[in-house]
């Protein structure tokens, strides 16, 4: 009898434990105090912004499962795939370049990757009907009031440092002036108009007299680049960037349509708030 009664008292201490770091309740599924905190850290947010992307998480996972989505692993290993070669490198370079730059192992990866595409499915039967091809006038009118935005340097000039230690070329970037014969440098001029968007966007988020992270070069060995100088900005004509427009609209259109059917559906879910984080 006394077994059975401190069983029951751990069981109730235990659920009294995990009760009290239920921060929100939506539609019975729990987001917890330590989700919150988690939340904030990652994202930099205050704990209303990260509560609140929480809560669209959950109901997007629910709204998901009466959907009734899925995602095969074909449609995973393709979207490695194609990701793969937009950057020049294979699956094996690729899975490596993610577990160096987040930690995150090909199965993490693959998870995360799912979770992506399965939110790209729920939102396009969300949004399908409510988006719009946008007319001429819309898309000139939008790139005359977005034109700086278009901007973007017509070439880099780089130091390309190349090696198959991935250590060292790490604490040369640390040390500008630690020397490895394993280590090769090569002086290039990258016109903007020549490089993948991935690297384009790489050297633009990198300032000038800086190193850019180490990635993968697609030949078993790993590559930085030691941006020396941006050569000036070249504005894009509407034409050059027309199908860009179009897109970004379209974008603009799906999240309003997106942010509205979300948020009636909070309304109308049983969302119950418990506590802040303390």
């Amino acid at each position: 009898m006394q077994k059975i009664f401190l069983t029951l008292m751990f069981a109730i201490t235990l659920n009294a434990q995990v009760i009290g770091g239920v921060a929100v309740v939506v539609k019975g599924e729990a987001i917890t105090t330590y989700d919150i905190k988690k939340e904030m850290k990652t994202s930099k947010t205050s704990e209303k912004k990260a509560t609140n992307t929480l809560i669209r998480k959950v109901l997007e996972k629910q709204e998901i499962k009466e959907r009734k989505l899925s995602v095969s692993s074909g449609e995973v290993y393709d979207d490695i795939k194609q990701t793969a070669k937009r950057n020049q490198m294979s699956v094996d370079d690729f899975y490596e370049a993610v577990r160096n730059a987040n930690g995150l192992s090909s199965s993490q990866l693959k998870e995360k990757i799912k979770e992506r595409l399965l939110s790209q499915k729920l939102y396009s039967a969300i949004a399908y009907a409510g988006v719009s091809q946008p007319k001429e006038d819309e898309i000139k009118a939008y790139f005359e009031s977005h034109k700086d935005s278009f901007d973007h340097p017509s070439a880099f000039e780089v130091v390309i440092y190349q090696t198959k230690d991935r250590k060292k070329l790490l604490q040369k970037t640390k040390d500008p002036m630690f020397y490895s014969p394993d280590i090769s440098a090569i002086n290039q001029t990258l016109p903007y108009d020549n490089i993948s968007p991935e690297l384009a966007s790489l050297l633009e988020r990198t300032p000038v007299n800086n190193y850019t992270a180490v990635v993968p070069d697609g030949k078993s060995g790993y590559m930085t680049f030691y941006i020396k100088a941006t050569k000036s900005p070249k504005e894009m004509g509407f034409e050059n960037v027309q199908t860009q427009i179009v897109n970004m609209i379209m974008a603009e259109q799906r999240e309003q349509v997106l942010g509205d059917y979300f948020a009636r559906l909070r309304h109308n879910a049983d969302v119950k708030m418990i506590r802040t984080v303390k």
